[in-house]
């Protein structure tokens, strides 16, 4: 028993945001059942990234598969009975998708008012851009975050990582736990609905407060903190590395490990507010000594005096890194096909609990075992195959 195998979840997701929410559960021990649609019905195969694929593998695992068609009636009738015994259904549809299939949260909630519908949008389930189509790019480019990522003057820059796609499922896992502790009170499901767009400006944190609060509009920073000054990427004999010092006793320690004591009696760079309006001045003087040596002598050094720094890796040397091989964060899932597949592990670790490790499943490979669970006969299976409903 894991923590959330009392749970039953229902998978209609696609691509990255809804799967990235259902996995959150899954990991955990929930009983997810993956929706998709038949083969006859799949129409925009390759969404997700091809099926045997690091991006697929990572992100659907800890799941079991059935096919259905939600086209049919048949299809949308055993969905139905399915809702009556699940806890969460999942969705990543166009808002006004849902309610034409006749699975919005009303019609849910009439099969079984205990069901807990989480939905991921573009850009909300109202308002004069509902029915736009969401894609990460455009989340990130509308919530502010290509606008002050990249060099000073570059223009905008993308994020290396889907970082919309990824907190709006992490948010709308967190809002489905929400909900299923508050029925627990109630006896009743929720609504829960996040964007792309909300979770993108929600992410944006104390940038976005800065406009909010103060009316300040953040800008492009590059490699510096925005704010937290000297924090940022310095060159050494043999690369790069960060340093993260902030604060006067921060300075005093950076100083006392580059030697750099005379240097620090520079007036213009005498308080934390005269080193952030002179940042340049700063990080001159500080780069002029790194350059001396290594970046893993540096570290070493920085590190022993409690001075936040680190080495910048590609990911192969990632986790060849002696912590990171210490966390474990690479995980083995056994695939009857692929054989051994290494994905990344959920990164909290929960004292006496074992995250699941069981590989994504191929399409429909649970359909008959799932609806059997529910009450179907072997007859009734045969006729909804018969039927295309699955």
């Amino acid at each position: 028993m894991m923590p959330l195998s009392r749970f039953t979840v229902l998978d209609l997701t696609r691509v990255r945001s809804g799967p990235t929410c259902v996995r959150q559960l899954a990991d955990w021990g929930a009983n997810v059942i993956k929706i998709e649609a038949t083969d006859e019905m799949d129409t925009g195969k390759g969404l997700g990234g091809e099926r045997d694929g690091p991006d697929f593998q990572h992100v659907h695992r800890n799941k079991r598969a059935m096919t259905l068609n939600l086209k049919s009636p048949e299809g949308l009738a055993v969905l139905k009975k399915l809702v009556e015994k699940a806890d969460v259904v999942v969705e990543n549809f166009r808002p006004d998708v849902k309610t034409r299939l006749g699975i919005d949260y009303e019609a849910l909630a009439a099969v079984n008012p205990r069901i807990i519908l989480g939905s991921i949008s573009g850009f909300g389930q109202d308002g004069p851009y509902a029915r736009r189509p969401g894609f990460d790019q455009i989340a990130q480019g509308m919530g502010g975050l290509m606008s002050v990522t990249g060099l000073p003057g570059q223009g905008p820059v993308r994020a290396g990582i889907p970082v919309a796609d990824l907190t709006a499922g992490l948010y709308c896992a967190l809002g489905i736990m929400v909900a299923l502790l508050e029925r627990e009170q109630t006896g009743k499901g929720r609504w829960v609905h996040v964007s792309l767009l909300e979770a993108m400006i929600a992410m944006m944190d104390f940038q976005a407060t800065r406009w909010t609060m103060k009316g300040d509009v953040p800008k492009q920073a590059g490699n510096d903190h925005p704010t937290t000054i000297p924090t940022g990427l310095f060159r050494t004999s043999d690369g790069v590395m960060n340093i993260a010092g902030g604060g006067q006793v921060m300075w005093e320690r950076i100083v006392k490990v580059l030697g750099i004591q005379e240097e620090a009696k520079d007036p213009d760079i005498a308080t934390d507010k005269l080193r952030s309006q002179n940042r340049q001045k700063v990080n001159a003087i500080l780069e002029k000594v790194t350059q001396t040596d290594t970046s893993a002598n540096w570290v070493a050094k920085f590190n022993k005096e409690g001075v936040p720094c680190g080495p910048v890796y590609s990911m192969d040397q990632v986790f060849a890194d002696e912590q990171v091989k210490h966390l474990g964060l690479e995980m083995t899932l056994p695939h009857p096909r692929l054989g051994d597949v290494n994905v990344v592990r959920a990164p909290m670790q929960i004292a006496g609990v074992e995250c699941a490790r069981k590989p994504t499943p191929d399409r429909g490979q649970h359909t008959d075992e799932v609806l059997a669970e529910f009450g179907y006969s072997t007859g009734e299976i045969a006729a909804l195959r018969a039927s295309k409903a699955i």
